[in-house]
């Protein structure tokens, strides 16, 4: 076949992506998508799977023989995708919009920080709060539907998630569905600004904040008190075919459940030798559980305000940026700010996080959470700082967006085992360029290197080989010096979002055995910054692809 039949699917796909995706669509310029929230109404999301059905049908009938090399991978990657949205309907996840640490209630809230510039703007916006309602109407649907059919979190994981919601209600002023009618651009007239407060307050107050205070109480009064008790992905219907098919998804290889706990097991043993030879370098006395102990408990290590936190995550960061010309050869235009893990969600988010963004005139964000000062040890913070913003996702995600030469679906798209690969791989090249000099923060590195090779044991033990959540955070805590709140929320995250976590250390992992398969065949033609960027030059790629791809590179040198 020609590529126009590739072509023209990977035309439907996008389109079908824009159709049912307003935000998506109205972030790269549709005007008419500007004042719309996603229908997830039943019929809307039967209709989508029927389309992706019919669009994955036709790529798998697609004679792919005659297709160019960039064609193949395209091909492989959109199959992959509308695989996975077929895969996610199927497993009925769409019955769980929300995770340990968060949900839509809380990520819907960003259609307030977006540029005002007009008063088209303001009325796109007064048009979604107004349909905010129906949004989180639907969205309670589904979570009616996974109680009846026993398709929830964890109960245990729920445990305070309430709070995240009641830090949405409050008075009309405070809210942030509100800033937006605060400040106005200087253009506006006096009875322009008069007319969209009124009309701004009223929503917030008889819209917002009623529909706030619905589903604190369906949350808190229905949901999770109905919870499944078991913290297992296979006690879900079709729970073991579902968690193997999230490990072959996040790891994107055909790896099996065994597989991935063995590796784990590996990795976990190799890195507590560098660990234990870190100790004997800094001459302390005691086992490995009491210098854990004392990290975790020396004010030494800790910051003592949220000032002092964001200050030395940008400090740090500005160390990284003055690395990036010597191991990279191309750098993004985008740059990123530093900001607090917003306060609404921070109780149970993760330590740290990169917030992208669609838009061309928005920068990336590295964000650092500020809650809980005494549990965020500083001697962590370089390596969260190198994975977060530079040279870890920041750089890898800002340079995916401005490949002009992919198609949109691969421009805004994620694969986590190449993107936490990649992120986990850029902490580990910290340590060529100069950072972990203080030996404490080496033991940092080697923390969230051992937290990323436990995820693959506790992951597989807890939705596969009957571990308890108990298990879990007692393995995670015996072999890092993660801080207690992190190890519990991250065993929470792990239990609510099974396989997400194996991706990280599959992808570390192939991209250091690619690193040291082109140096051995290059030798003194071995360029760093010609390997990273021929890592990035294909945006975010499966590992299989990601190996074809370094075998030609290295065959392209040789020749």
């Amino acid at each position: 076949m020609k590529k126009t039949d590739l072509q023209s699917i990977i035309d439907a796909s996008w389109a079908l992506n824009l159709e049912y995706s307003p935000e998506l669509a109205a972030s790269l310029g549709d005007k008419q998508a500007a004042g719309k929230l996603a229908d997830l109404s039943p019929q809307s999301l039967a209709e989508q799977n029927q389309k992706t059905l019919q669009l994955l049908d036709a790529l798998t009938l697609l004679d792919k023989s005659h297709l160019s090399k960039a064609d193949v991978i395209n091909a492989q990657i959109l199959q992959d995708q509308l695989q996975n949205q077929v895969d996610m309907y199927r497993f009925k996840q769409h019955y769980i919009p929300i995770t340990a640490e968060s949900g839509f209630h809380a990520y819907i809230e960003s259609m307030s920080q977006v540029p005002f510039n007009s008063i088209e703007d303001y009325q796109n916006y007064i048009a979604k709060l107004g349909a905010l309602p129906t949004y989180f109407a639907q969205q309670t649907f589904w979570l009616q539907q996974g109680l009846t059919e026993g398709i929830t979190p964890a109960k245990v994981t729920l445990n305070g998630f309430e709070d995240s919601i009641s830090a949405f209600i409050v008075p009309v002023e405070d809210s942030g569905y509100f800033a937006p009618f605060k400040q106005y651009p200087p253009h506006f007239s006096d009875e322009q600004k008069q007319q969209l407060t009124t009309q701004g307050k009223k929503l917030v107050a008889e819209k917002v904040l009623p529909t706030y205070q619905q589903f604190f109480d369906f949350m808190t009064q229905e949901y999770i008190p109905n919870a499944r008790e078991q913290i297992a992905a296979s006690a879900l219907p079709d729970g073991l075919a579902f968690y193997q098919n999230r490990v072959e998804y996040y790891t994107t290889l055909p790896m099996t459940i065994d597989q991935v706990h063995q590796l784990g097991l590996k990795e976990v043993a190799r890195i507590k030798q560098e660990m234990l030879t870190v100790i004997a370098d800094v001459g302390f006395k005691g086992s490995f559980a009491d210098f854990l102990y004392f990290l975790r408990t020396d004010s030494q290590f800790y910051p003592q305000t949220a000032e002092e936190l964001l200050k030395e995550a940008s400090y740090i960061a500005k160390k990284a940026d003055a690395m990036l010309p010597k191991y990279f050869g191309k750098l993004p235009r985008t740059p990123y700010g530093i900001a607090p893990v917003p306060a609404e969600i921070a109780p149970k988010y993760t330590t740290g996080r990169y917030a992208g963004s669609n838009r061309d005139d928005q920068p990336g964000y590295y964000w650092v959470n500020t809650y809980a000062l005494d549990k965020r040890p500083l001697y962590e913070l370089e390596a969260l700082t190198l994975h977060e913003a530079v040279p870890g996702h920041h750089l890898q995600i800002s340079l995916n967006k401005e490949l002009d030469n992919l198609p949109n679906f691969r421009r805004y798209s994620y694969i986590s085992a190449f993107g936490e690969g990649w992120g986990l791989y850029a902490e580990y090249l910290g340590l060529e360029a100069g950072f972990y000099q203080d030996p404490y923060s080496n033991f940092g590195r080697l923390t969230y290197e051992m937290w990323r090779a436990a995820r693959l044991v506790v992951d597989t033990g807890m939705h596969a080989k009957g571990w308890s959540r108990k298990q879990a955070v007692d393995f995670m805590a015996n072999n890092t010096a993660l801080s207690m709140h992190n190890v519990n929320t991250e065993i929470d995250r792990y239990i609510s979002w099974p396989g997400q976590a194996l991706s990280y250390k599959v992808g570390e992992l192939t991209i250091k055995r690619l690193r040291a398969k082109a140096e051995k065949q290059l030798g003194a033609k071995f360029d760093i910054r010609e390997f990273h960027d021929a890592i990035l030059e294909n945006g975010s790629v499966p590992m299989a692809i990601l190996e074809q791809m370094i075998d030609a590179y290295i065959e392209k040198k040789l020749s």
